[in-house]
């Protein structure tokens, strides 16, 4: 029974972010009433607030979700000893697609998670926690098997990933690069970010490059 009670919550719950995230793609975050998601995911208002307190915890519930399909992701496509190319592609990938299943959403979504209200920034912090928690452990061993010089600092070198990843989003949403080319431009782009982050001599794209 208990089991059975947890599925319908889950369902419950998809349903309120399914409708949100649709009616904040339509009307936007601020025109969006928890009354109109209530209706749109077919529950009472009271239902809707007893899973999430306010609109912005949707916000956060949806970046949850995320995460956990990029772990999910993860453990299908690579393993932790694969290399660094391998597991970023996988990991950006993976949000690409789950932010763009919903364009007018995905919009609102990077914005907010870019340039987060100051209001909400601890649990903008928590988020950004959990995937520096999911990113840097990659990082870290490709520095140990000489993949990228071994004295860059995890969060800059997280930052030429997620640069790369913003311009992918930026030219699919300008119509720039379609989707089904997204895979192989984001390939393109880490692959050369990853030779300008190798140790010196240690392969034909590092010759030439002097390091700061």
């Amino acid at each position: 029974m208990g089991a059975i009670r947890e599925q319908k919550k889950k369902i419950t719950k998809k349903a309120i972010l399914n409708a949100a995230i649709q009616l904040f793609g339509e009307k936007g975050f601020e025109n969006t009433s928890i009354e109109q998601i209530a209706k749109t995911a077919g529950v009472g208002k009271g239902t809707v607030y007893s899973y999430f307190t306010t609109k912005r915890d949707i916000l956060y519930a949806f970046c949850e979700g995320e995460l956990e399909y990029i772990h999910e992701q993860m453990a299908s496509k690579t393993n932790q000893n694969a290399p660094i190319l391998e597991q970023m592609l996988t990991i950006f990938m993976a949000e690409f697609q789950y932010i763009t299943k919903n364009p007018e959403f995905g919009r609102l979504f990077i914005r907010e998670m870019a340039f987060p209200n100051p209001t909400f920034l601890d649990d903008h912090q928590d988020n950004d926690k959990k995937y520096f928690e999911m990113i840097f452990p990659i990082i870290i061993r490709a520095q140990e098997r000489g993949e990228i010089r071994s004295e860059l600092e995890p969060l800059h070198v997280c930052g030429h990933f997620f640069a790369l990843f913003l311009l992918l989003l930026h030219a699919n949403y300008t119509k720039m690069i379609p989707f089904e080319e997204a895979e192989k431009t984001l390939r393109t782009l880490f692959s050369q970010v990853i030779d300008g982050l190798q140790p010196a001599g240690s392969g034909d794209a590092c010759k030439g490059v002097t390091h700061g």
